[in-house]
């Protein structure tokens, strides 16, 4: 098969992605680099749409033939697992592949801040890793997962869409759950785990008020839960989860919010010095008395200053991150200055 090839090339040339679109060369994604493959030639499009087909299952054929989109995951045995977007773009098909490998990598590997390490030694409260697709964000929760998997009993529950990284129980029991195969929708699955007698419960993406009203009642009910959401700074994060609410829930999220948040990480990815895999960069959000004030009395616009200060209790501003990424010589020069300055413009840090 066409893909299997360009896959398995793509693991061996250890690209981030690998990206098929009718009439076109394959491409290969490193570093951030667009590579085609004319060796390949251009990819028919009824080719690419029957192979395409059928790496799905008869539920995902006939939703993407419908929706025109699908997430899912794949399995190339002996290769990898690949996270999988398939879309319809002018008039033929268009796949994107994530390898996902069967290593999860240690907070250490990853570079993650000591602060990140602690998170992990409560029993309940809400923490969110924001930013865009593509940002590390599921590895930066496996590599969370998986360390108090090591460590601790547990009983774990994820629902992912699809599963990326397949864990092993070890000390504690991990159950994941794929919306479309093994649960209907984020919401649906959160209203029956609050009953299974979870300890920490993984929601991969908060897609709507439902889904974030009950991760928010998970934390109040002592569970600690971890999520994802694509917002960028930790502060607007804060600002965009009381938006998202209708005007008379506002001063209720409010209060939810201020005691059952804890941290809020945002976190870029950059190249490493070498130019040759990437290294995250990360501010933290850490919700002391002073930040939950601020939350209360709707004046999210000071929490900057407040990580900014807040040091002590364990806040670190993406300046700052940075600033060790290019102390520790992990990234360049350039990319220090680039992302600073982008940062700055971007942002206003």
């Amino acid at each position: 098969m066409l893909i299997s090839k360009i896959l398995k090339l793509g693991i061996e040339k250890e690209a981030s992605d690998v990206i098929l679109t009718a009439k076109h060369y394959p491409v290969l994604k490193i570093n951030w680099d667009v590579i085609s493959l004319e060796e390949f030639g251009i990819v028919d499009a009824n080719t690419l749409k029957t192979e395409l087909l059928s790496i799905m299952s008869e539920r995902q054929k006939n939703a993407f033939l419908e929706n025109l989109e699908m997430d899912f995951s794949i399995d190339l045995q002996w290769y990898s697992r690949f996270r999988v977007n398939a879309f319809k773009q002018k008039n033929w098909f268009a796949v994107v592949f994530r390898p996902i490998t069967d290593k999860i990598k240690t907070m250490e590997e990853l570079w993650l801040p000591e602060q990140v390490q602690k998170f992990i030694n409560h029993k309940s409260w809400l923490v969110l890793v924001t930013w865009a697709v593509w940002s590390g964000k599921s590895t930066t929760l496996a590599s969370m997962l998986n360390t108090i998997n090591k460590e601790k009993s547990k009983h774990i529950i994820t629902v992912e869409d699809p599963i990326e990284f397949v864990f092993k129980n070890e000390k504690s029991v991990i159950e994941q759950r794929e919306v479309w195969s093994s649960t209907l929708s984020f919401d649906n699955w959160l209203k029956y785990a609050l009953r299974q007698a979870p300890d920490i419960i993984m929601v991969w993406e908060m897609r709507d008020l439902e889904t974030f009203r009950l991760a928010l009642r998970a934390a109040e009910t002592g569970n600690l839960v971890f999520a994802t959401l694509h917002t960028s700074g930790a502060a607007r994060t804060v600002s965009r989860i009381i938006d998202m609410f209708p005007w008379d829930e506002k001063n209720q999220i409010r209060q939810q919010l201020s005691e059952s948040l804890r941290w809020v990480i945002w976190q870029i990815l950059l190249k490493n010095k070498e130019n040759t895999w990437r290294v995250a960069a990360h501010e933290i959000l850490v919700n002391n008395t002073e930040v939950a004030n601020m939350i209360r009395k709707d004046a999210t616009h000071q929490i900057n200053n407040a990580i900014e200060t807040g040091t002590e209790s364990g806040m670190l501003t993406m300046k700052k991150s940075l600033e060790e990424l290019f102390g520790k010589w992990l990234i360049s020069e350039e990319v220090y200055e680039d992302s600073l300055r982008e940062l700055t413009t971007e942002y206003m840090l």
